[in-house]
């Protein structure tokens, strides 16, 4: 039998024209992959440093980082760290504050007075008092540093012709003059120092001159005596302070004590109205002194009455 070689040959040539065209195709590729142009391959470079720059972490610097809000602010840093709003801002209530109380003490008087042994009763309503009254000074230093509060009040006045009732038996009419000098400094501790209610608890003395002149009228004849007496009692007692509203303010305040005269007190309350500048205030006093001593200086004496002052801070 025979085979044709013609149909073998031409199947031989087409296997080796493919084996050809294959080499040749990958032989292409691999000329387009590493032929790639200078310029490109130096943009990719750059692209590729560019993101890596990019993405990595900026270098550390000689000096810490500001935040941003510091870094975007026009104003310079400060070395000191800035203190929150509410501790920088002072406290209005701490530090020494100064105010002046000057008032009227409307009240009337009644008791026993005497000099020398002899002695009358008094009582003289406050339209007495002031129809008698020669010259009068009350005022009040109200002082605090912190919690420590330090009120001086001081009052001064002369009352003459104040008419009294006799006690011994031919006197048909009795005058008595009176001056009166009463200073009582205290020092104290703010126990409760709330926004809306304080309590001031005192202590102190209450020093008392008391100048007394008894005129005596008979039918048949007239006599004057005069003694003074100074003496000085230690006091104790409280100040209560309520605001009501922000414009109104309630003070009750009180104290008692004794040393030179038997008993030593008052109390008063007040209601106070804050203006701009000043605080008016108007209350109600009461003060009692039981003073007898062996000298024959009598000193037995109540005065109440409505008060009026207005309070100036000066600090």
């Amino acid at each position: 039998m025979k085979i044709s070689r013609r149909p073998l040959t031409t199947v031989m040539l087409a296997t080796l024209a493919l084996s050809l065209g294959l080499l040749a195709g990958a032989q292409f590729s691999n000329a387009q992959v590493t032929a790639v142009p200078k310029d490109a391959s130096a943009q990719g470079l750059n692209d590729m440093n560019s993101g890596a720059v990019a993405n990595s972490p900026e270098p550390a610097s000689a000096l810490p980082a500001m935040p941003s809000a510091v870094a975007n602010s026009s104003e310079p840093a400060s070395a000191t760290p800035a203190m929150p709003r509410a501790a920088a801002a002072s406290d209005p209530n701490s530090g020494f504050h100064v105010a002046l109380v000057p008032y009227l003490w409307m009240s009337g008087l009644n008791g026993t007075v005497g000099a020398r042994g002899h002695e009358t009763s008094v009582h003289a309503s406050f339209g007495d008092v002031v129809s008698n009254l020669n010259f009068g000074i009350m005022a009040l230093a109200d002082m605090r540093y912190n919690r420590i509060v330090m009120p001086v009040d001081f009052m001064w006045m002369k009352l003459s012709d104040l008419r009294g009732l006799p006690f011994e038996e031919g006197t048909t009419s009795v005058k008595g003059t009176l001056n009166e000098d009463i200073l009582t400094p205290k020092i104290g501790y703010r126990v409760i120092d709330k926004e809306r209610f304080k309590i001031d608890g005192l202590v102190g003395f209450r020093y008392w001159h008391i100048g007394t002149t008894v005129n005596l009228q008979s039918n048949t004849a007239s006599a004057s005596f005069y003694q003074p007496a100074n003496w000085v009692d230690a006091v104790g007692g409280a100040r209560i302070e309520a605001m009501l509203t922000p414009k109104v303010i309630l003070t009750i305040a009180g104290d008692a004590g004794g040393g030179g005269a038997n008993s030593d007190y008052q109390v008063g309350a007040g209601l106070g109205f804050k203006l701009k500048k000043v605080v008016l205030q108007a209350g109600w006093r009461y003060m009692s002194v039981n003073y007898r001593p062996s000298n024959g200086v009598i000193s037995d004496i109540a005065m109440s009455g409505l008060i009026l002052g207005v309070v100036i801070p000066l600090k």
